[in-house]
């Protein structure tokens, strides 16, 4: 397993939650949180039940479950599983199971005392969602009234934990340091008459013969991915163009976020899923739009 920054604040987590039962970790975007801190708990003695992870998004619960896997050499389903609406991978021996916040909403509300659960990681916490704030005040609730061996992690990106820390009753703060990279950032003007497929269109292939490596781009939906991938495939029809939304099948999914196993150069096509929660592998350029619905 590679090291990660998070690694390092990790005894001090694992400490925190022995004595305060609940903690929160502010750490930036590749830190590792996602993956390394649901395992890092499974060695705990008071960690005897299941470590529920919790993720905004379904194609995030699904690519954090795979990366757990990998690392302790298993396959999605035994050790590490993960349960979304329409989708779950989990077995009797599932230690860690990562799931969606509104499924973990009504999971706790037809079982407030959350049986079998030893902890519950609040991952993303800063985007503040209503599935993630309900969710937390009734972990929150549930370990005041009924499961004082309850144990709770807030889990942000930006430097806000000290809101959370009130409301988990003055909880440890951990923070962690990231990994900083050197960027250039180039602005392209606007053209109020061009589409934006034609626009992203262009500036992806100004990138695409400019620099190495994979591209990550932004679109606001779906019909902007697919139109411009249409002229992308039509203007670069060797390049391998993906895309990465909702509505992707699993493996298409996985495609999207994973090197390509024949060492090809990848165009990934994203919505804004793939800025929170999924670290895709090779991306060295990224063409954002700028736009969002």
């Amino acid at each position: 397993m590679s090291a990660l920054p998070v690694h390092a604040v990790l005894p001090d987590l694992l400490s925190a939650l022995r004595e305060a039962g609940s903690a929160v970790l502010v750490a930036p975007p590749g830190a590792g949180k996602t993956t390394a801190v649901a395992p890092a708990l499974l060695g705990e003695d008071w960690c005897s039940g299941t470590v529920i992870l919790l993720s905004p998004r379904r194609v995030a619960a699904r690519a954090a479950a795979e990366r757990m896997a990998s690392e302790i050499g298993e396959q999605v389903g035994g050790t590490v599983g993960y349960l979304t609406r329409l989708d779950s991978k989990r077995s009797a021996t599932t230690r860690v199971l990562v799931m969606t916040e509104a499924i973990f909403v009504a999971t706790i509300l037809a079982d407030p005392s959350l049986e079998g659960v030893s902890a519950v990681l609040f991952d993303e916490a800063h985007e503040r969602h209503l599935d993630s704030d309900l969710g937390l005040a009734l972990a929150i609730e549930s370990q005041e009234a009924l499961r004082d061996d309850l144990r709770l992690v807030v889990m942000s990106a930006t430097l806000d934990g000290a809101h959370f820390a009130t409301l988990l009753g003055d909880a440890p703060e951990i923070e962690s340091a990231g990994k900083a990279w050197p960027i250039e950032i180039r602005w392209l003007g606007a053209r109020p008459e061009a589409r934006i497929e034609d626009a992203m269109a262009d500036a992806i292939v100004t990138a695409w013969r400019e620099q190495e490596g994979d591209l990550l781009a932004f679109l606001p939906g779906v019909g902007e991915i697919e139109r411009t991938r249409e002229k992308l495939e039509a203007r670069l029809p060797d390049a391998l163009v993906l895309p990465l939304h909702g509505h992707c099948e699993p493996a298409a999914q996985r495609a999207a976020i994973r090197r390509d196993p024949q060492g090809r150069r990848r165009m990934v096509l994203a919505t804004a899923i793939a800025e929170t929660s999924l670290t895709l592998d090779g991306v060295s350029v990224i063409v954002d739009a700028g736009l969002s619905r």
